[in-house]
């Protein structure tokens, strides 16, 4: 095993297109049913045009990144287990509709062995190839 799990230039990345029943199971299980993302009759009145995900849902496919990290990582001998210490600067940099295909790319930028933590940026685009999304991602490594 090396110093710690995962190395700077560690990446990941996965497509997936956001469909309208993504957008209204995670509306349910939020209970965010803003028109912005439930209404398409007042969305075609703003400059969106359409109905618009849910800037937290982008968070949860940033989390499935940092899953996917994981799952590459060196799982070490099973003594220490990696946690999410949350996002930093997150930024909703465009709007994603329904039909849109995003890319989520998670890059380790930052490992601090003493601490055991890893730093990532995570970066959502679009089909269109434009960011919509941006974080940094701390990971904690917690003894088991």
């Amino acid at each position: 095993m090396s110093d710690f799990h995962v190395r700077v230039g560690d990446s990941v990345s996965f497509s997936k297109t956001v469909s309208e029943s993504d957008i209204y199971l995670f509306a349910g299980i939020t209970g965010d049913l803003s028109p912005n993302h439930v209404d398409e009759e007042f969305m075609k009145r703003t400059r969106y045009g359409r109905r618009i995900a849910h800037g937290a849902l982008m968070i949860g496919y940033m989390s499935t990144a940092s899953t996917k990290i994981i799952e590459q990582s060196d799982p070490g001998d099973g003594r220490e287990t990696p946690v999410s210490l949350g996002y930093d600067r997150v930024r909703f940099l465009g709007a994603v509709g329904i039909g849109d295909t995003i890319t989520v790319t998670y890059t380790v930028r930052e490992t601090d062995v003493v601490r055991r933590r890893s730093m990532s940026s995570v970066v959502v685009t679009n089909q269109k190839g434009e960011e919509v999304a941006v974080a940094t991602h701390i990971m904690k490594w917690v003894s088991s």
